[in-house]
C-alpha cells in the first residue's frame, strides 16, 4: 500500500513538471564552495548580438533541493506558451535554493492559521542569497542581458526574497512581482525606484496577506510606483491568479531603469 502511495504521489509530481521543462536548460551556478542548481531558458531565436530582458524567478519553501527540477513546477510554463515566446523574448531564470536554506532570513512562530513571521531590516545574507547574486553577476557577464530591463518575482518564500534581493540590489532591477510574501516595511526607501506589482490571497493562512499589505502601504508612503492585487477567497495559491493576470507580462515587459 505505502509503494503504491509513493507511486501516486510521483505520477502527481511529473504531471505538476510542465512535459517540455526539457527547454530549460539545467545548469549550475558554483562560487566559493558553493553550489546553486538553475535552470535557464534563451529566448527563440536566441541572437548573442542581441540584448535580452532577464526574468528571474525564485520558488516557495516547497520546491527547495538539489534535483534541479522543482523549482519548475510553478510558473514555468508561462514562459513557455508559443505566444509569449513571440512577444516576450527574455533569457529567463529559475534557481533552486537547498533544502534547509531560505531565500531571506526570516523567523515564524505560531501554528497554521496563526502564523506571526519577523522580517528583519538588517540581517545577514543567507547563503542561497550570495550565490544568487553571484550567479546574477555571471549571467550578466556571459549572457546578453539588456541591464535596464532585469526583472525579478517570486511566491512565498521567494516572494519574501524577492523584496531581499531588490533591498540589497536596490538599482539591478527595473520591476519586481512578489506573491503572497513580505518583508520588513522598513526597507521600503530602498526598494522606491522598481516598479511593483504586489499579488496576496485574501484567504491565506500560511503567509497572512497583512504582510503584503504592509509592504504596498510602506512603498506607497515613499512615492514608489505600486499595483496590488489581492484576490477575495483566495488561499496561499495566489500565483495561480497571479500567473492568470491577462496584463502581467505587457506590465512586466514596459518597465524599464
Amino acid at each position: 500500500m505505502k509503494f503504491f502511495s509513493l507511486i501516486l504521489m510521483l505520477l502527481a509530481f511529473s504531471v505538476a513538471i510542465p512535459q517540455d521543462s526539457t527547454m530549460y536548460v539545467k545548469k549550475v551556478f558554483e562560487m566559493d564552495g558553493g553550489a546553486l542548481p538553475y535552470r535557464l531558458l534563451l529566448p527563440k531565436d536566441y541572437d548573442e548580438e542581441k540584448d535580452y530582458p532577464l526574468i528571474l524567478f525564485l520558488h516557495g519553501s516547497g520546491e527547495r533541493g538539489n534535483d534541479n527540477m522543482a523549482q519548475l513546477v510553478h510558473g514555468s510554463s508561462l514562459f513557455l506558451k508559443d505566444d509569449v515566446r513571440e512577444k516576450y523574448p527574455a533569457i529567463v531564470v529559475f534557481p533552486q535554493c537547498a533544502a534547509n536554506s531560505s531565500w531571506a532570513k526570516t523567523d515564524v512562530r505560531g501554528q497554521w492559521g496563526n502564523r506571526e513571521f519577523v522580517f528583519y531590516q538588517d540581517a545577514e545574507p543567507t547563503n542561497d542569497l550570495l550565490l544568487l547574486e553571484g550567479l546574477l553577476k555571471y549571467l550578466k557577464r556571459k549572457y546578453p542581458v539588456d541591464k535596464n530591463r532585469m526583472y525579478v518575482g517570486g511566491l512565498s518564500m521567494g516572494g519574501m526574497g524577492t523584496f531581499e534581493l531588490v533591498n540589497r540590489n536596490p538599482r539591478m532591477f527595473a520591476a519586481a512581482f512578489p506573491i503572497c510574501g513580505g518583508a520588513n516595511p522598513n526597507i521600503a526607501k530602498r526598494l522606491k525606484k522598481v516598479y511593483w506589482w504586489v499579488f496576496h490571497g485574501e484567504a491565506d493562512n500560511v503567509v497572512p496577506p497583512k504582510y503584503s499589505t504592509q509592504m504596498v502601504d510602506a512603498l506607497q508612503d515613499v512615492g514608489a510606483e505600486v499595483k496590488y492585487s489581492l484576490y477575495p477567497d483566495v488561499g496561499h495559491d495566489s500565483w495561480n491568479n497571479a500567473f492568470a493576470e491577462p496584463g502581467l507580462l505587457s506590465w512586466l515587459f514596459s518597465k524599464s531603469k
